[in-house]
Order: C-alpha cells, then structure tokens, then sequence
C-alpha cells in the first residue's frame, strides 16, 4: 500500500489524521537530523499494526509532503 503523507513537524503532540485522500501525521521531534522521519516510520507502523521494517519512504525523505509504502511482509 502506497500512501500520500503530510508530516508537521514540532507539533506539541503525536497524531495520524485522516484527510481526504492523504493522511496527516503531527510529530514532537523536529525534521533536523532524520529524527523526525524516525518518529513517522514509528507513528505509522503502529497506526497501521505493523512492524516499522514495513515503513519505507519513498520519496520525499527531505520534504513535508511524502510518499510511504507500507508492506505485508
């Protein structure tokens, strides 16, 4: 499953939302340093019930809109 990601970094909470076709991810950790990109591999797999090896960003590794497959296996 391939999903479009809006990420806010620096939030004052974590929270996955869904909007319309995309979901919005507020993460506490800031975007510098990878750190926020950990905590949205973390924030996804356990909102989707999955191990965080089957988190992967696509694209957008540097951006706030991003593109994520979450895997089965």
């Amino acid at each position: 499953m391939i999903l479009n990601i809006k990420v806010v970094p620096k939030s004052s909470r974590n929270l996955v939302k869904e909007e319309s076709n995309n979901l919005k991810v507020y993460l506490t950790k800031p975007a510098y340093g990878g750190l926020a990109n950990e905590q949205l591999i973390s924030s996804l797999a356990n909102y989707f019930k999955v191990k965080k090896y089957q988190v992967k960003i696509i694209k957008g590794e540097r951006s706030r809109d991003k593109l994520v497959e979450i895997s089965n296996g």
